[in-house]
């Protein structure tokens, strides 16, 4: 049996940090791990989709990912997702993953082509012959990705040793559920969801993923205590302030990862605008996000 707990607890969906003219920024990049590293979260997601890796070239990928490494290596659990729209540069990227030494490497599926189910296995299972010595999460995300993880999916990645988990962002908590059941304790499910963090936890997700906790992340620490010590009345409160936040974040006219770059900056953590195509902040929505992080000192008095 595996022993996978450096992938339980808090992961946050590391967020794009750009210069003010819309450049990877690795000064950015660095003080924001730092920023993350001093919360005490358990890791970092590095290049997914609260990344922005889509909107991104492999060598900028490569450079946020080596500007993490040089923060994070040895005193977080990294995990680098590394799918591009197809295998050669996937694998590129994989190999320059666990050449920094990563401890996993996260794949979505193929998008935009309908591919049949043998494809995908194919297309993750190369990408992981590209990192032989490191960790495999499979990113199931059938809303943007357009494919779902299915269990006879499943199952087929099973057979590859590397494999370690899944980063569940699905919408039903009965999909961790039937994770957990097919992989045992051989595989970590991580909820992705962040608006049922406590349900995907009780259910049987072992730590969450998730793109609203580099804003908040004491909030979901300190959800994440009161799950593990059976206090989930205590925990659902929190998770119920986490949500009006999220929902207020939502109601800003941009992007939410433009809402939450605004509401870091009030914290005094600059990681510049999401980068276009995205909706980028409007003058219009900083009072409202102005109020999304009086929300979050508020609930961080209450709760922690």
């Amino acid at each position: 049996m595996r022993n996978l707990t450096k992938y339980h607890g808090i992961i946050p969906a590391f967020y794009a940090c750009y210069n003010d003219d819309g450049s990877v920024s690795p000064e950015r990049t660095k003080a924001f791990a730092k920023f993350l590293l001093d919360k005490g979260v358990k890791g970092l997601y590095v290049c997914g989709s609260s990344g922005e890796c889509i909107y991104q070239s492999k060598e900028e990928r490569k450079l946020i990912l080596e500007s993490v490494m040089e923060v994070a290596k040895g005193k977080m659990t990294i995990i680098a997702h590394v799918a591009c729209n197809n295998t050669a540069d996937s694998m590129e990227l994989a190999a320059h993953a666990e050449s920094l030494g990563v401890d996993a490497i996260a794949s979505i599926p193929p998008i935009y082509f309908k591919l049949p189910e043998e494809s995908i296995a194919q297309y993750w299972n190369d990408i992981s012959s590209a990192a032989p010595n490191t960790d495999f999460v499979i990113y199931n995300i059938p809303q943007l990705a357009g494919v779902s993880l299915t269990m006879p999916l499943f199952k087929e990645m099973l057979k590859n040793p590397r494999v370690i988990g899944v980063k569940n962002s699905s919408m039903p908590t009965q999909d961790i559920q039937m994770f957990k059941a097919e992989g045992g304790d051989d595989i970590v499910v991580f909820n992705g969801p962040d608006e049922q963090f406590v349900a995907g936890r009780a259910i049987g997700a072992e730590g969450g993923i998730g793109g609203t906790y580099g804003v908040m992340p004491e909030l979901f620490l300190k959800c994440d205590e009161l799950i593990k010590a059976g206090k989930l009345n205590e925990a659902r409160e929190i998770q119920y302030a986490i949500n009006e936040i999220i929902y207020a974040m939502c109601a800003c006219k941009c992007n939410m990862y433009a809402a939450a770059k605004e509401v870091l900056r009030l914290q005094g953590i600059d990681i510049g605008d999401a980068r276009k195509p995205l909706a980028q902040l409007k003058e219009e929505s900083k009072p409202l996000a102005a109020k999304v992080n009086e929300m979050i000192t508020e609930a961080k008095a209450k709760f922690c």
